[in-house]
């Protein structure tokens, strides 16, 4: 079993900085935190860089494709908040070192021709290899049968519906609270109040981790009231100080995916495109994604957005790094695998948090949240799921883009 020694680099291990200059990789797991490197180890020299946990994705719909890119950005893990990566489809992907890791909630729970039907053609079919958005991922190398659909129509069937997606390898449970208005589309059918109740409290008496879509200070009172574990988007709104109350009262988390509402309210990536950081990683079609935008939801205000990440932060929610990157299709636009993540923590930024506690939303936080035990940080024991970068990104989150080396799971890629 190789063993190679990381020297002379500053460590944030997820929390905070160590002090220390020395990681060492056996394998793949982390076996030595600080001291001296080990004799016979590789050398890999950090000096002038910084080594960060492998970053993970919050809220993402995704494929092979799109794992192969976040992990060039040094996104390690990434989070699908619909689609067909569940724990019986990719075990592929599981043992594939030249893509990031996955978890998946499956298919989420929402009435027929709800959310997130509306923002496809007739003839997309979610679950497809090529499937994307809120509506599709590809699949992990599973035997060929169509993901579980999970059904809302009562507060019978969601609760019925909660052993089947577990059976089906859901590693939590989502739920669409969304009538269509922010995405341009009002009137959509949604999930009743009595119906999100008893999907969240059947999945409770499972065990198993609860998410919401809510993209409306309403709907988002709707995923309090039933108890959710997390929100994976947060209200366009401007906020109140009685909707922070509520959340940090219910000691949820927020994943606010700022990315994502700044698309919706006409703002592209164009900024990030033009970092020849992340130009250097995208193809023509993930470019011109990224210079696109959802645009849904034109009346909003990014201010509005940024006021509730710090107002939450402020309140001491738990906030998670998500981008809701999906395909590169320019409907879908602003958002890019992996690149997204670095622009979502320069907004975390932006919104007053300390470039520690963005890099915190990106690495260990989300780990507790999601039970992830064997990542997130740099501790000895864990996966050797690691970042070097040039710079110092605790003082200056933009260096989170200098990429000088990253491992998955103690593998070594290139920059």
């Amino acid at each position: 079993m190789s063993t190679t020694a990381i020297t002379g680099a500053k460590v944030f291990d997820g929390e905070k900085p160590l002090g220390v200059s020395t990681v060492v990789i056996e394998g793949s797991r982390i076996v030595q935190v600080g001291g001296d490197a080990p004799a016979g180890a590789r050398i890999v020299d950090g000096t002038g860089a910084t080594l960060l946990p492998g970053l993970i994705d919050a809220h993402v719909h995704t494929d092979r494709d799109g794992l192969a890119l976040a992990l060039k950005f040094g996104v390690t893990t990434e989070l699908e908040m619909q689609g067909a990566n569940t724990r019986d489809r990719r075990g592929a992907i599981n043992q594939d070192d030249s893509v990031a890791d996955v978890r998946s909630s499956g298919f989420a729970l929402t009435p027929p021709g709800g959310h997130p039907s509306e923002l496809f053609p007739p003839d997309f079919h979610p679950g497809r290899p090529t499937g994307g958005g809120e509506g599709g991922g590809g699949g992990g190398g599973h035997r060929g049968e169509p993901p579980y659909h999970p059904d809302a129509t009562s507060p019978e069937a969601a609760a019925a519906s909660i052993p089947q997606l577990l059976a089906h390898g859901s590693d939590y449970i989502k739920f669409m609270i969304d009538d269509g208005s922010v995405e341009g589309h009002p009137g959509l059918p949604m999930l009743d109040q009595a119906t999100l109740n008893a999907g969240v409290a059947a999945a409770k008496k499972h065990g198993v981790l609860t998410v919401a879509h809510a993209l409306t200070i309403d709907a988002t009172r709707m995923a309090l009231e039933a108890g959710i574990d997390g929100l994976v988007h947060l209200f366009v709104e401007p906020p109140t100080d009685e909707i922070i109350t509520m959340i940090k009262d219910a000691g949820v988390f927020i994943v606010p995916c700022t990315v994502l509402n700044a698309s919706m309210m006409g703002i592209t990536g164009d900024r990030l495109a033009d970092d020849p950081r992340v130009a250097s990683r995208l193809d023509t079609a993930w470019d011109t994604t990224l210079r696109s935008c959802f645009g849904h939801y034109p009346q909003g205000k990014l201010q509005d957005v940024l006021d509730s990440v710090k107002a939450l932060a402020d309140a001491g929610v738990d906030l998670l790094v998500g981008t809701d990157v999906s395909q590169p299709m320019p409907f879908l636009g602003g958002l890019a695998h992996g690149a997204s993540v670095h622009h979502e923590l320069q907004h975390l930024v932006a919104a007053g948090l300390t470039p520690a506690a963005a890099l915190r939303a990106a690495t260990a936080t989300t780990a507790r949240r999601f039970h992830l035990s064997d990542r997130g940080r740099i501790a000895e024991g864990l996966r050797a799921d690691l970042l070097l970068v040039d710079g110092d990104p605790t003082t200056t989150i933009t260096d989170t883009l200098n990429t000088r080396a990253i491992w998955r799971r103690g593998t070594h890629l290139a920059a």
